[in-house]
């Protein structure tokens, strides 16, 4: 008689993450022997992070689903306290960075909140789409406005706090996840397509006005300088100065000259900005060619898929885990699009990083969270089946 493997061993996704440490590791040595960092070791550092993210991956399978539901709004409100401590804490644990107050900075020690807030965001999320769901079966345009109108609230509320930072960037990350759960949890196409038509409106006049009248965007939109230059580089770089399309152009070199196959470890030539964090796809180009690069986006999307498959399965038994995994989905999606895309120039430059490559301890540990909730979608969706199937 052959042994059943443990329920906890989901191979598919522990051989996904190893891949991605794997990968971020190298990327990362390589970047820090840019003399633009002095030396200072990186790869140990996020080694360190890694496993204490999968630390607490194993830590959250003591949870079942249905504990992690009913604690989604405790978790919430926590996050956004964090959000609101951070605004209100004096320069000497929560300084002011590139005009930015977005870390609690202690002795040896640094945290980003808005990290953290968005898997509590994705988690409360979750239970009030699916507690929706089960107290209105049947959905009508009034019960759907009445969910939208959940949906934006829940996320409003911490988007809010982080615009005071101000983190325009992360803001959006919230939004686009929210914009997701909206489209997935079966809302009317009526409603979606106002609220698409009114966004698209929306939009189209904040890119018009800081366009063609940047100053006057600064008081109405309260968008910084640096911001109006960033997206002014993306609509028509031709027309900014060097200074302003700086790291675009060291982006693009780094890509271009690792050409098929890349330089190969400690070769790098390019001096990246940020090749560690915000840039460290531009220095997977420059190291490994384009296969490199072909690899890194295979991964995201073996990942994606398996999260598609994991929610469209988990959806009959468990809708909570079915939008938890929706979520996740959707912040690798946005992290992965934005971040690859500002180094081709596709997208304006942002402070969003490579989950799971980049470098940074929030960044790492608040994704390692997020893996661990929907890893214990992918547990109970196994016990859910040996169950059935017996």
């Amino acid at each position: 008689m052959t042994k059943r493997q443990s329920h906890y061993l989901q191979m598919d996704f522990i051989m996904l993450l190893l891949f991605f440490i794997i990968v971020s590791l190298l990327a990362i040595y390589n970047a820090q022997q840019l003399e633009q960092y002095g030396g200072e070791n990186f790869v140990i550092k996020q080694a360190v992070w890694f496993c204490v993210g999968i630390g607490i991956v194993a830590f959250l399978q003591l949870f079942d689903l249905d504990q992690l539901y009913k604690a989604s709004m405790y978790i919430y409100g926590f996050g956004v306290l964090l959000l609101i401590m951070l605004l209100i804490s004096p320069e000497s644990i929560a300084r002011t960075i590139n005009s930015t107050k977005s870390w609690f900075t202690l002795p040896g020690f640094s945290m980003q909140p808005a990290e953290f807030t968005k898997i509590s965001t994705i988690l409360f999320l979750a239970a009030v789409i699916s507690r929706h769901k089960s107290k209105y079966e049947i959905s009508t345009l009034k019960s759907d406005s009445l969910l939208l109108i959940k949906i934006i609230f829940v996320t409003v509320i911490p988007v809010f706090f982080i615009l005071q930072q101000p983190d325009f960037g992360t803001s959006m990350v919230y939004l686009f996840i929210a914009g997701m759960l909206v489209l997935l949890s079966g809302i009317d196409w009526k409603i979606i397509a106002g609220l698409i038509l009114g966004i698209s409106l929306l939009l189209a006049g904040m890119l018009t006005l800081i366009v063609k009248f940047p100053e006057l965007s600064q008081d109405i939109i309260g968008i910084e300088p640096y911001q109006i230059n960033r997206i002014m580089t993306w609509f028509d770089s031709s027309q900014q100065s060097s200074n302003d399309t700086y790291h675009f152009d060291l982006s693009l070199l780094a890509l271009g000259s690792g050409q098929l196959a890349g330089k190969g470890m400690d070769k790098l030539q390019v001096p990246t900005p940020e090749a560690h964090t915000d840039f460290i796809f531009s220095v997977i180009g420059e190291s490994f060619g384009f296969i490199g690069c072909a690899i890194v986006i295979f991964l995201y999307f073996m990942m994606l898929y398996k999260l598609v498959t994991l929610g469209l399965k988990s959806s009959s038994h468990n809708s909570f885990g079915s939008y938890l995994c929706f979520g996740f989905l959707s912040l690798l999606l946005v992290h992965a699009f934005q971040n690859m895309g500002m180094t081709i120039g596709i997208m304006p430059i942002t402070g969003i990083p490579l989950l799971l490559i980049s470098y940074g301890g929030s960044s790492v540990l608040s994704t390692m969270i997020g893996f661990g909730l929907v890893y214990r979608v992918a547990v109970e969706h196994t016990i859910q089946s040996d169950y059935l199937f017996k």
